[in-house]
């Protein structure tokens, strides 16, 4: 685990369960991050392997091809188990460590509903983390450390349609976010059916839809069980 002190926080800590999660549902988030000068990076839970056509050091280089894209400040994996990723105390220590070595401002989580159990589960242990990160009196690596704002993003198997606390916009980042999901080539390409529509049709077909529903080219979906302020109305768009 790379040691990130408070001197080199971090505005924004994406955590995945899996390799390309965090792609898929906050890429230009990432990117548009990026470009306006915030930190970011990216936390995975496990590295998603075994998988029909992958293997961890197949896996490894699709990331590391897919951090380049996004220019991450800071990517590191948890090596919990894949398929049977559980919320459990030793994982809740593990994760409550980077935040307290990374210090996000902003952590960004999973959906809670789905059905992929990775995916449930790894929203309830970041839940469980974000509150474990600020407790005293333990041996914990990393000073106490609450991360003030918790967001949740789409990477949803389950065909339904929550109903969003804002939609940012990517438009201008949109093409550079397909190529950081389409370095993933052992999940989205490998093996997969090339008739129309393909998977990559799928996730861009989406950012289409919620670009459209903000009235603009393309766009991601973010909720949150907090209110969100806002500094100024000029903000809206």
């Amino acid at each position: 685990m790379k040691d990130t002190t408070l001197e080199s926080q971090l505005d924004i800590l994406v955590v995945a369960p899996h390799p390309d999660d965090a792609e898929i549902g906050t890429g230009g988030m990432l990117l548009t991050s990026q470009r306006a000068g915030l930190k970011v990076g990216v936390i995975e839970l496990t590295n998603g392997e075994p998988t029909p056509h992958g293997s961890p050091e197949i896996r490894a280089r699709e990331t590391a091809a897919s951090t380049a894209i996004l220019k991450l400040d800071y990517r590191e994996n948890l090596g919990l188990p894949n398929r049977s990723l559980e919320a459990n105390l030793e994982a809740r220590r593990a994760l409550a460590e980077v935040f307290r070595l990374t210090r996000p401002k902003t952590v960004f989580a999973p959906y809670w509903e789905d059905v992929h159990p990775d995916h449930v589960a790894a929203s309830q242990l970041i839940d469980a983390a974000r509150f474990w990160s600020k407790l005293t009196k333990t041996d914990m690596a990393g000073a106490p450390y609450w991360p003030p704002r918790m967001l949740y993003y789409w990477s949803i198997h389950l065909r339904i349609h929550p109903k969003p606390a804002f939609v940012l916009d990517i438009s201008d980042v949109i093409e550079d976010k397909m190529a950081s999901i389409k370095a993933y080539e052992s999940q989205m390409i490998t093996g997969r059916p090339t008739a129309f529509p393909t998977v990559l049709d799928d996730i861009r077909d989406r950012a289409r839809y919620w670009g459209w529903t903000i009235g603009k080219a393309y766009g991601e979906p973010f909720g949150s069980r907090e209110d969100i302020g806002l500094s100024s109305i000029s903000s809206l768009v």
